[in-house]
């Protein structure tokens, strides 16, 4: 095998950009260094296949220096993608159902009612006002378990 590898050298990075691939996806979950090891690889076995590179030695050279770059100009963005924030859940069959306030709602509190059942519920973005008990509001996004509703405005067409 080590004969082959001394033969086909881009071969051999490949298979190095694969393992180390194959490690950070069990085991690190795309958040340590070897995913950009496995880039420094598979770019080096490329110079390679292509006879931009013919030494072994310069190709680890060529490989550390991948993997450095590769590090320092993609870490950041790829943190940055990783830790966005996801938004309220707005595909929930609770979206825009209207309910009755059974505890008065605020921004940190308060109960609705639907199905027999109280749940959690706070104020959406777009609210200001504490809602009072017995009024109706409407259900604009889920976050977790807490419902985030809006008053619905009295009208003869409104029913729970």
């Amino acid at each position: 095998m080590i004969n082959y590898f001394s033969q086909h050298q881009d071969y051999f990075f490949y298979v190095l950009a694969g393992i180390c691939l194959i490690v950070e996806l069990t085991f690190l979950g795309i958040s340590g260094p070897l995913l950009f090891v496995a880039l420094g690889s598979l770019l080096t076995g490329l110079f390679v296949s292509l006879g931009l590179i013919h030494e072994f030695s310069i190709a680890v050279v060529l490989l550390a220096g991948l993997s450095v770059s590769s590090t320092a100009l993609l870490w950041e963005p790829l943190k940055k993608m990783q830790n966005r924030e996801v938004g309220p859940e707005t595909s929930s069959d609770m979206v825009g159902k209207i309910l009755l306030v059974t505890n008065r709602i605020t921004q940190t509190d308060g109960r609705v009612s639907y199905s027999g059942v109280d749940w959690l519920a706070r104020l959406d973005d777009s609210s200001i006002e504490p809602i009072e008990t017995e009024s109706r509001v409407e259900v604009t996004s889920v976050d977790g378990t807490i419902l985030m509703v809006k008053l619905v405005q009295p009208s003869a067409g409104v029913q729970l």
